[in-house]
């Protein structure tokens, strides 16, 4: 998005003049960037995803793979009946999605398992959690056919799901900390407002020793950059404590976690000295977080190594990172495709638009090149042999 287009300021004035407030109501005059974030995106009243009933999808702000073709969930499906098969199928396996979204996902799953896999749908607890209302409400209009529970993380007890806990596109929507190179110093980025009351950034130095603490933990010296000054990208300190929770609910199965993203060294690169930072508006990337506050969603990539360290350090194994395009693959989609040049049963137009669909899903400059992370706790060393199959391709690293 040009800078013409983004002079068309559609700011939510309610959530600015909260934020404003939370800002004058510190001694600083400022608020971590992750804290103007998250009200931004999660303000119970005024947040992005509070007031956005339909801001997903075609006439929203940006498109996920269920957007693009219920295949994406069948797939996903699969995997999950596999991971039943790998623990001698038991009558309690529970599939814990976080962040639904509309409920499309949800919704793929649940209808192809009723109707091909009979016998592990009746075994399913399908669960949901989710933050904001607005979503929350819908999902349970879109699911009111299945037998769905939604629930907080304070309701789940420690070690006491079976089964797999899943999300796709959400960490990317945590919030984060920005910070800049300066005179050879990680200094913090914050929000504040000038003498027109505009949002502004100004940096000073770090609001927390645990972001020190996270370039250690995936083993990145930014300081041995050629030509660091300057330097700016991201930390996503909600992703790591995410992962701990996560772990703390998982007694025996899975964590699968899709997203755009990268490994820590890919991530923190020279060549990438403005982060990752982006907002969508109207289906239009920009990189301007204080135009259309409360309008537009902002994310960051997910920085995999990340959740791989303190998966590891939470009790989690990590068994697999791949590409989305390799895991559908392996899944089956190819077999899909074939299918369709087959014609059998599509008109043209229907075979066109599957396939269309179909690729998106798996394109390397697109959907296809998102992280699958997969990690695991309480698997049994005979369980733990069992490949996935939407791992069995060459892994990506």
């Amino acid at each position: 998005m040009n800078q013409s287009q983004l002079t068309i300021n559609n700011n939510n004035e309610n959530l600015c003049q909260i934020i404003s407030q939370s800002i004058a109501e510190t001694a600083e005059q400022r608020i971590t960037f992750a804290k103007y974030m998250d009200l931004v995106l999660y303000h119970p009243q005024h947040g992005y995803y509070a007031t956005h009933p339909v801001n997903i999808g075609k006439q929203g702000d940006f498109l996920t793979s269920p957007h693009w073709s219920g295949d994406f969930g069948e797939l996903l499906a699969e995997q999950f009946l596999e991971m039943w098969h790998i623990f001698q199928r038991p009558n309690n396996f529970t599939l814990v999605e976080m962040g639904a979204g509309q409920g499309i996902l949800a919704e793929q799953i649940l209808g192809y398992l009723q109707q091909t896999h009979l016998d592990f749908f009746q075994t399913i607890e399908y669960l949901i959690i989710e933050k904001s209302e607005v979503l929350k409400s819908e999902q349970k209009q879109r699911l009111g056919s299945y037998q769905v529970r939604w629930s907080d993380w304070d309701e789940i007890f420690h070690n006491s799901v079976t089964g797999c806990f899943f999300s796709n596109e959400l960490v990317d929507a945590f919030p984060v900390h920005k910070f800049r190179i300066e005179d050879r110093e990680i200094r913090e980025i914050y929000v504040s407002y000038d003498s027109e009351g505009k949002f502004v950034e100004i940096t000073d130095k770090i609001s927390t020793p645990e972001i020190a603490e996270y370039f250690k933990l995936v083993d990145i010296n930014l300081l041995s950059f050629a030509d660091v000054e300057g330097y700016q990208s991201e930390i996503n300190l909600q992703a790591l404590d995410w992962i701990k929770i996560v772990s703390d609910k998982l007694l025996k199965g899975y964590v699968l976690t899709i997203d755009y993203g990268y490994q820590a060294a890919r991530y923190y690169n020279p060549v990438r000295r403005e982060g990752t930072l982006q907002c969508y508006y109207q289906h239009h990337r920009n990189n301007e977080p204080y135009w259309n506050i409360g309008r537009q969603d902002i994310t960051a990539h997910v920085d995999f190594t990340a959740l791989e360290k303190q998966g590891n350090l939470s009790g989690l194994e990590t068994v697999g990172f791949t590409q989305q395009g390799l895991f559908l693959m392996a899944l089956g989609l190819g077999y899909r495709l074939n299918k369709l040049s087959n014609n059998q049963g599509f008109s043209i137009e229907e075979v066109f638009r599957r396939r269309e669909a179909l690729h998106s899903l798996i394109d390397p400059m697109g959907l296809g090149n998102f992280g699958v992370l997969v990690q695991t706790k309480g698997l049994l060393e005979e369980e733990k042999k069992q490949t996935l199959k939407g791992l069995s391709m060459p892994p990506m690293r």
